[in-house]
């Protein structure tokens, strides 16, 4: 059905997140990846799902030139806890500050789609509330050691053994954690 009413476009994914990528492909769309480099910073005064619209845009402007027939992808995904949005750990320590941050409370992860066309841009988010349990610090470190989350905001991946073990409960799209609201995307399409 998505892939009908798709099928005069040219779908960029502009993501290198291999989940975003399976998931595009479990929703039998047919699309590229191109991936710009874009400086992912924001304004300091910036709030939740107002980061995550800032940074999908941002990576959408990188794309300068876009013809009549191609819809562009872009997204970004903040885990959101106590007031601050938790990204992507620099490395190995700071993967474990966060993993003990998370340990035994309730976050946000949000993520923003934004569709860029050449004559339109919609930007789409969701929320999804998420519980860990108390993490023991030989968890974190055997999670951190054997998956190097170091490219997942928060620095954990729900469809992984960390998730496996430590989530008691969510609130929302699981899949919006894996950092895609297919339902959400799915739906943008058929609007479009």
């Amino acid at each position: 059905m998505l892939q009908e009413k798709l099928k005069e476009y040219r779908i960029i994914l502009a993501s290198a997140s291999p989940r975003r990528q399976y998931f595009f492909k479990e929703l039998n769309i047919d699309f590229s990846v191109v991936v710009k480099p874009v400086d992912e910073k924001y304004p300091k005064h910036l709030q939740r799902e107002e980061i995550t619209n800032y940074l999908a845009k941002l990576k959408a402007d990188a794309f300068t030139t876009i013809s009549e027939k191609e819809i562009i992808i872009t997204s970004d995904t903040i885990v959101w806890k106590d007031d601050n949005a938790i990204e992507k750990p620099k490395d190995f320590k700071k993967a474990q500050q966060m993993l003990r941050l998370l340990s035994g409370s309730v976050h946000e992860v949000i993520t923003s789609v934004c569709f860029t066309g050449k004559n339109f841009q919609k930007i789409v988010f969701d929320t999804t509330k998420v519980w860990f349990k108390k993490l023991t610090d030989e968890e974190i470190t055997h999670y951190v050691k054997k998956y190097k989350p170091f490219d997942k905001a928060g620095s954990y991946g729900i469809q992984e053994w960390i998730g496996y073990i430590g989530v008691t409960k969510i609130e929302g799209s699981y899949f919006n954690v894996m950092g895609l609201p297919v339902h959400k995307v799915y739906k943008t399409f058929l609007e479009l």
